[in-house]
């Protein structure tokens, strides 16, 4: 059996909805930090890259 998916920024585990694809953003519910799919097979997360401002440039 795979261990549960855990968050990178608190190691909580994180729950993905069966119907999750890949570069679909979750909230850890632990910490609160926005975490990104990055691959579905294997399960793998990461902390969402902050959004910047653009400024209209």
């Amino acid at each position: 059996m795979d261990a549960p998916p855990l968050c990178p920024e608190c190691d909580a585990v994180v729950y993905i909805p069966v119907d999750a694809m890949e570069n679909e953003l979750l909230a850890c519910a632990e910490c609160g930090s926005e975490l990104e799919i990055m691959c579905l097979r294997p399960l793998e997360l990461a902390l969402a890259p902050e959004v910047e401002e653009d400024w209209g440039e």
